[in-house]
């Protein structure tokens, strides 16, 4: 069941890299949705990321599900090692990190409520961050 879930998750941060390379590109659905808004800015997005800082995300969140796979035994050629593991468990630190958030704009312990992003954040962002962080807890244990 845990190598379903890992599996399940991999293809998600898989997924969510390759929409992160479709915005680097000038890809525009879903993006009003995706960068705080601040009261202060007239609702519009606090920072505007560039093509470039988009691809170093999207290079991230591809590196985490390849660690995921690895260390979960889902590619057997490779096996776990040390590295992989300390890779794994940056990414439960990147994640937490994002769980708790800036303290204003994104994550639980945010101060801005009532914008569109917040509310994605609120029940999409921060929940998944917090299964990214089990998901690679549950495969660290796993081996």
């Amino acid at each position: 069941m845990i190598l379903l879930m890992i599996g399940i998750s991999a293809v998600l941060l898989i997924g969510i890299g390759c929409i992160h390379v479709y915005w680097a590109f000038g890809g525009k659905l879903g993006g009003n949705n995706v960068l705080p808004q601040g009261k202060t800015r007239g609702r519009q997005p606090v920072f505007a990321p560039g093509k470039m800082a988009t691809l170093v995300v999207a290079f991230l969140v591809f590196s985490s599900a390849l660690l995921l796979i690895l260390q979960g035994g889902l590619f057997p050629v490779v096996q776990p090692n040390f590295i992989i593991k300390w890779g794994c468990w940056t990414c439960i630190a990147v994640f937490g990190l994002r769980v708790v958030g800036d303290l204003k704009y994104f994550g639980l312990f945010k101060k801005e409520w009532d914008s569109q992003f917040s509310y994605y954040d609120t029940y999409l962002f921060t929940p998944l961050c917090i299964w990214f962080c089990f998901i690679f807890y549950a495969a660290i244990q796993m081996k």
